[in-house]
C-alpha cells in the first residue's frame, strides 16, 4: 500500500516515479492522481488531461484550493422541507409552521 496525503490522493517519489514510469503514467489515463515528492514534500501532480471539462472536487483540493471534509458522516441537505412560493411573507409562513390563527389585514 502506497502512502497516501491527506485528500487520499497515493503519493509517489521520484525515485519510484522514473524506476516504473509507464505503470504510473497508465494509472494517470485512468482518470487516478498522483502526487510525485523530492525528499517527501509534495512538487507535481501525475493526472489525466481533460481538456474541456471543468476540474473536480479531487483536483482543486490536490491544487490547494479547498480542502475535503475530514468526516464523511455528516447528513446531507434536508429533502423534506416544504416547497415556498418566491413571494411569500415570511411571518405568514412562520405563523403557518407555529399554527398560529390565519391574520386579518
Amino acid at each position: 500500500m502506497e502512502p497516501t496525503n491527506s485528500n487520499g490522493i497515493p503519493r509517489l517519489g521520484v525515485r519510484e516515479l522514473r524506476s516504473d514510469l509507464a505503470t504510473q503514467v497508465r494509472r494517470a489515463g485512468t482518470g487516478e492522481r498522483l502526487i510525485v515528492t523530492v525528499d517527501g514534500t509534495p512538487v507535481a501532480q501525475l493526472g489525466p488531461i481533460y481538456p474541456d471539462a471543468q476540474p473536480g472536487v479531487e483536483s482543486l483540493a490536490a491544487a490547494g484550493l479547498l480542502r475535503l471534509p475530514l468526516r464523511s458522516d455528516h447528513p446531507g441537505a434536508p429533502t423534506d422541507l416544504p416547497l415556498l412560493p418566491i413571494d411569500a411573507n415570511p411571518d405568514r409562513i412562520l405563523g403557518e409552521l407555529r399554527g398560529d390563527p390565519p391574520r386579518r389585514r
